[in-house]
Parts: C-alpha cells; structure tokens; sequence
C-alpha cells in the first residue's frame, strides 16, 4: 500500500434510503414530480415542506410504493426498491403514515396494532411491549374502539401500528394535521422519541416552522422539484425560505 493509498479517505456509508430524481403522478401523462431528491441517512430527521400542491405527499408515497415510479430510482441500502409494492417494503424496514384514514375505527386499540403485525404476528409480545412504552396511553386505551379515540390519540394509534414491524425508516405524512396546537407539540415530540430510539423518519409537514426544528435536514418542494435544501436551522434562518414558504411570522431570531 503506498502512502497515499494509506491516506485516501474512506468512502461516505451509502445513505439508508435515496430518491434519485424521481419522477410520478396519479394520472397518466401528468406528473406531480419532476425530478425530486431525497437523501435519508440512518439516524436522521428529514423534513419535507412546501406550498400545497409541491408535491410533499406525492413524494412519501412514491417512496412507500403507492405511486408507480415513471422514470428515476428509489433505493433502501444500496439495493433499488423502485416500484415495490407496500407490502414488500413493510416487509423491508419501511413504514408509512397516511394522514388521513390511518386507523381502523371500528377495531379496539389492541387489534389496530395487530393489524401492523401481520407479516410477523410471533413478534407480537416483543413489539406490542415497545410500542406501549413507547404511547403508555395505547396500553392503557387496549380494548377502546380507536374511533372512540381523540385525533391525536388515533395519531398515536396509527404511529404505533407502523412501528409494530420494527422498522428502520418510517414516512410520516402530515402528522400533525387537524390537530390541536397542544396535540400537534406532543406530535412532534413523540416524532423525537421515535427517532431516539432508532428509527430513521421521513415528514412530510405543514407547521413547517415546528417540523424543521426537530430535523436533520429539510427538503423545500415547488412543483415538484427541489427548491432549497439545508439542515433544518440554515432553511429556519434562510430570509429566501421565510419570504417564500415561511412567512414573516415563522422568523427566527
């Protein structure tokens, strides 16, 4: 070996999941992305924010599957996953939380988080464990019908059932929508905790200000594409992010 093959820096781990401008829509010929970039690394927080219509929950959908892929490449550890179905990136170490009709209203607490169980039910002591010490309310709430349940005590339910599977990526899409500012702070905190504990998250979210104050990184969308990017505090102090996608009153001193 010589000196400076001695000296050569090693090579950047491959990010845990990577949107390589992709490209998808609904209806045929129209696209929502026009070439989006995503990078998650393991550990992290990415915030994606933007006006309405950007394309924020296009992307996390794409990404979990529920949005074919026309052109452009999804990877999970170095291997492509472009154009797996859901059920294959469950079994994968890939969760997702709709934001709406993320909870099975008539099915108890208990049965809801059976339901994210279902491709390894053997688990079921080990994760249900976790997941009530990670929501103690889900414990005690077990046998209550989740449409009985508050918005964000549902929230945690569909959170809980996502994580029942032992994920290492979780895509949370607008998680703190029609909740409380109470509710909505709890929200983020257990978004905290979440992470803490080793999941790696994805979060798509319209209290942009709140969300990029828990991330990593941030990804700024605009029909579609990538319009800024940053770790969460340069795009909270970027006066071209406050302008345009903040407001006046999401500054921070």
């Amino acid at each position: 070996m010589t000196e400076k093959d001695a000296q050569a820096p090693e090579e950047a781990p491959e990010p845990l999941l990577v949107a390589d401008k992709v490209v998808s829509g609904y209806i045929p010929d129209i696209n929502i992305l026009n070439g989006c970039d995503l990078t998650l690394a393991e550990g992290e927080v990415v915030a994606v924010i933007g006006p309405n219509g950007a394309g924020k929950s296009t992307l996390v959908k794409t990404m979990f599957g529920l949005i074919p892929v026309r052109s452009g490449e999804i990877r999970l550890k170095g291997s492509s996953i472009t154009n797996l179905t859901a059920h294959q990136l469950v079994s994968r170490g890939v969760g997702y939380v709709p934001q709406t009709q993320n909870v099975f209203p008539s099915l108890s607490v208990e049965e809801n988080l059976e339901m994210g169980l279902y491709l390894r039910p053997k688990r079921w002591s080990e994760r249900f464990k976790f997941v009530c010490e990670m929501f103690p309310l889900l414990g005690e709430r077990r046998k209550q019908k989740a449409g009985a349940l508050s918005g964000g005590e549902r929230q945690m339910v569909a959170m809980g059932r996502a994580l029942m599977m032992d994920p290492s990526v979780l895509m949370l899409d607008e998680p703190t929508a029609g909740l409380s500012p109470k509710f909505q702070d709890e929200v983020f905190q257990q978004v905290k905790q979440i992470n803490a504990s080793g999941v790696s998250i994805v979060m798509v979210e319209q209290n942009a200000r709140h969300c990029l104050q828990i991330s990593d990184r941030g990804y700024v969308l605009d029909q579609g594409r990538n319009a800024y990017t940053g770790t969460g505090d340069e795009l909270l102090h970027d006066p071209k992010v406050i302008e345009l996608y903040l407001g006046t009153l999401a500054r921070v001193d």
